[in-house]
């Protein structure tokens, strides 16, 4: 690619990086001019023109408001469907023939015919050991999503064996938008609590400071719960041996600290927002974090989960990045012939 060998030669020179830096430094917040160039009644014109978008941002929270209202309505409706499937899943409910048949494609029948033999095989196994419900449906639906993965370490695994359900649970009407994750587990050797939630709230209005920012209902901050742990089964904290040294005596001894660990559970002792609503970098780079996997949790993981056990929704979501990729090789191409242009305009 010319361009792209252009590029390279010009960034290698550094007396070309150092006016491109200066040039750049210049351009930074500052205004293209045509604004300025504008009669001042049309400036007017224009600031009229702002003011109905303020307007406009405000008709679309309230948009957003009702949206949360349908939101309400149908999850009530889906709800029936996802029980059932809970029933299933933790085996307290068997279905019927008419229930389990699936009209496979043909690339799915294939998969049936090379499994026949095995199943074949393995039938005798099948009747000694009856399996209730689906075994571990939820930690394979963590597993196999990567932004749930990644959170996952091998001591969760055991826990999550026993997580039953995950339910969303709307806010009221009239009540302050939110909505709670609800994770039910069946009785277990890890801690005492038979539902672990999570909070969101959310917030649908402009920003008063800045209202052409809005773009729909934004997450403001979460809560997580108290749990109760069984005496040497907290998987949040661990416990270290360390050395120290008496400054005197030059002995030295070993003490025990206890000490946070990396768990999923940690998800549940989210980082307190302060009222100024000022956090420190590592704070907000976890409740942004937070924030995303719950939204995750609420939109697709509940709605979809017997896709994601089975690992169907994962290609659909790896069909959504191939088409952002192919968005970031067109950002790459602007900002080299940006480059370029910023080369022509400083050798003038």
């Amino acid at each position: 690619d010319p361009a792209r060998q252009l590029t390279v030669q010009m960034m290698q020179n550094p007396q070309v990086l150092a006016a491109l830096q200066e040039r750049l430094d210049g351009l930074v917040g500052s205004p293209s001019g045509y604004m300025e160039s504008l009669p001042k009644i049309v400036k007017r014109r224009v600031n009229a023109l702002k003011n109905l978008q303020v307007k406009c941002a405000h008709i679309e929270a309230k948009f957003y408001e009702e949206v949360h209202e349908l939101e309400r309505k149908y999850a009530a409706m889906y709800q029936p469907l996802f029980d059932k499937r809970s029933d299933i899943v933790k085996g307290s409910y068997e279905p019927a023939d008419d229930e389990c048949e699936w009209k496979a494609d043909e690339e799915e029948e294939l998969t049936v015919s090379k499994q026949t033999s095995v199943m074949h095989e393995e039938k005798k196994d099948e009747e000694k050991e009856d399996p209730k419900g689906i075994p571990e449906f939820w930690l394979t639906v963590f597993k196999n999503v990567d932004l749930l993965s990644d959170m996952l370490q091998e001591h969760d695994e055991p826990i999550l064996k026993h997580l039953q359900d995950i339910k969303v649970k709307f806010s009221d009407a009239g009540q302050p938008m939110s909505f709670t994750l609800e994770f039910f587990f069946e009785p277990n050797e890890f801690f005492t609590n038979t539902l672990l939630t999570k909070t969101y709230k959310m917030r649908s209005e402009p920003d008063e400071s800045d209202p052409f920012s809005f773009d729909g209902p934004e997450i403001m901050g979460c809560t997580g719960c108290q749990i109760d742990w069984t005496k040497g089964k907290n998987v949040t904290l661990k416990t270290i041996k360390k050395k120290q040294k008496h400054k005197g005596r030059g002995t030295v001894r070993t003490v025990t600290k206890t000490v946070p660990n990396d768990s999923f559970f940690n998800f549940f002792a989210p980082p307190e927002v302060p009222e100024n609503g000022e956090l420190d970098e590592d704070s907000e780079a976890v409740l942004a974090a937070d924030f995303e996997i719950g939204h995750f949790i609420r939109e697709r993981i509940v709605p979809r989960a017997v896709l994601y056990f089975t690992g169907e929704a994962i290609e659909d979501d790896d069909d959504d990045y191939d088409e952002e990729g192919e968005e970031a090789d067109d950002e790459v191409r602007f900002f080299f012939s940006f480059l370029i242009y910023i080369y022509i305009y400083i050798c003038k």
